[in-house]
C-alpha cells in the first residue's frame, strides 16, 4: 500500500487527505441522520397521542430534554398555537427550511469531493504523463524504470481518484435522499399535529347562548 502511494508522486498525497475528509463527513453524517437522533421515537408517540392541553406539556418537556430537528419545529408549533393556523402554518415552513439546512450541513462538501477526486486524479496523471516525458528525453527508451515510474505516476492517481469519487457519490446520493425523506416524514407529523390542535381548540370554544325573540 505504501508502495502504491509513493509510486502515485505527490499529487498521491493530496487525494489521500481528500479521502481522509470525504471518510470523516460520511461517519459524521451517518451518525447525525439517525432517524432516532431527527426523529425521536417517543415524541413522534406522543404527538399522536396528543389530546388535552395536559399532553402539550408533557411534550413540551419531551422537547426539551430530548432537543431534535422534529421537537424544535414542534416547540415552534405549540408556542404559535394561539396564531392562526396558516400563519403557525407559514411559520413553520420558515422553520422547517433551517432544520433542513442544518442536516443537509456538511453533504457540501461530500459534493465537492465528488467532484474535485477524479479532476485531482487527473492532475497527477498529466503530472505522471510530464514526468515520463521529461525523463525519456534525458535517458532514451532504454531505462525502463523511469518509463515505470512515470506510467505508475499517471495510472495511480486516476485510480486513486476513482476510488475516493465512487464511494463519496454513493454516500452524497445516499445522505439527500435521507434528508428529503426525512423532512417529509417531519412534515406530516407536525401536519396532522397541527390539525387535531386546531380542531381540538375549535371544539373547545364556547358557543354563545341562542336568545329566543318574542
Amino acid at each position: 500500500m505504501w508502495q502504491f502511494l509513493i509510486a502515485g508522486g505527490p499529487f498521491m498525497f493530496v487525494l489521500v487527505a481528500t479521502s481522509i475528509v470525504s471518510v470523516t463527513f460520511m461517519i459524521e453524517r451517518g451518525l447525525a441522520l439517525r432517524r432516532q437522533k431527527v426523529v425521536p421515537p417517543g415524541l413522534e408517540n406522543a404527538l399522536e397521542d396528543c389530546e388535552t392541553k395536559e399532553d402539550l406539556q408533557g411534550i413540551k418537556l419531551l422537547c426539551q430534554q430530548q432537543p431534535s430537528p422534529l421537537g424544535r419545529l414542534v416547540l415552534a408549533a405549540i408556542e404559535h398555537l394561539p396564531w392562526p393556523k396558516e400563519d403557525n402554518a407559514d411559520s413553520l415552513q420558515t422553520r422547517a427550511r433551517h432544520e433542513v439546512v442544518w442536516l443537509e450541513r456538511g453533504l457540501v462538501v461530500l459534493e465537492v469531493i465528488v467532484r474535485i477526486a477524479p479532476l485531482l486524479g487527473l492532475v497527477g496523471t498529466l503530472h505522471g504523463l510530464i514526468t515520463l516525458f521529461g525523463d525519456l528525453g534525458r535517458t532514451g527508451l532504454t531505462d525502463n524504470a523511469v518509463m515505470a515510474r512515470g506510467i505508475a505516476i499517471a495510472l495511480n492517481t486516476t485510480l486513486m481518484g476513482l476510488l475516493i469519487a465512487i464511494p463519496t457519490l454513493i454516500a452524497w446520493s445516499y445522505f439527500t435522499k435521507k434528508v428529503e425523506s426525512l423532512g417529509v416524514e417531519m412534515e406530516t407529523l407536525l401536519d396532522d399535529f397541527l390539525r387535531r390542535q386546531y380542531r381540538r381548540q375549535a371544539r373547545e370554544v364556547p358557543t354563545p347562548p341562542v336568545t329566543m325573540q318574542r
